[in-house]
């Protein structure tokens, strides 16, 4: 199995964007981030989703968690406000896919542990993040979103898709540090 193959079955909601052209830039910034990083796709599912703190909770799964709540806030507003907040669905999906992709450069494994590496105690994954999308050709507002999600964008206006992810990420972070706190 290819690499992408790998990352279409533990991200499927990569296989949700109606714009071809952007899903395929996409999965090049997954597959350059990977490669960059030295990670193999499977070990996004066993990498934590944060080093701020020690949770049971994977790097794939967040990833997974933040992209099907952006959509479901979106599927909401589309419905509730009858298209008069006008979101861009595939935005949004790129942006929420890959809000975290700069953590592949930010974290290393040493003896089985999970580390900043040299670069990420220099880089935060936000700044790493919007360098491999736009690599890839990513577009401007995708840029934005991945670059404004965490508290470096908050200085700056955040397009609405923005607002979204980043409310969306941090619901899937400040209720984990209470209460889902490592097995055993």
């Amino acid at each position: 199995m290819g690499v992408r193959e790998e990352l279409l079955g533990i991200l499927p909601e990569i296989d949700l964007f109606k714009d071809v052209e952007l899903r395929e830039k996409v999965l090049a910034t997954w597959e350059d981030a990977l490669t960059r990083g030295g990670w193999r796709p499977k070990d996004i599912e066993r990498m934590p989703f944060t080093l701020a703190k020690k949770v049971d909770i994977n790097f794939a799964q967040h990833v997974r968690s933040v992209t099907r709540i952006c959509l479901a806030v979106a599927e909401t507003f589309d419905e509730i406000y009858e298209g008069d907040l006008a979101l861009d669905h595939d935005t949004l999906l790129a942006g929420a896919l890959l809000h975290d992709v700069g953590k592949l450069l930010e974290m290393e494994e040493v003896d089985g542990a999970f580390r900043k590496s040299a670069d990420g105690k220099l880089v935060r994954h936000p700044f790493s993040g919007v360098a491999l999308a736009d690599a890839n050709g990513l577009p401007a507002k995708v840029l934005h979103i991945i670059g404004t999600h965490s508290k470096e964008g908050d200085p700056y206006k955040r397009t609405p898709e923005a607002i979204i992810l980043h409310y969306a990420d941090f619901m899937n972070f400040d209720p984990i540090e209470e209460t889902h706190l490592p097995k055993g």
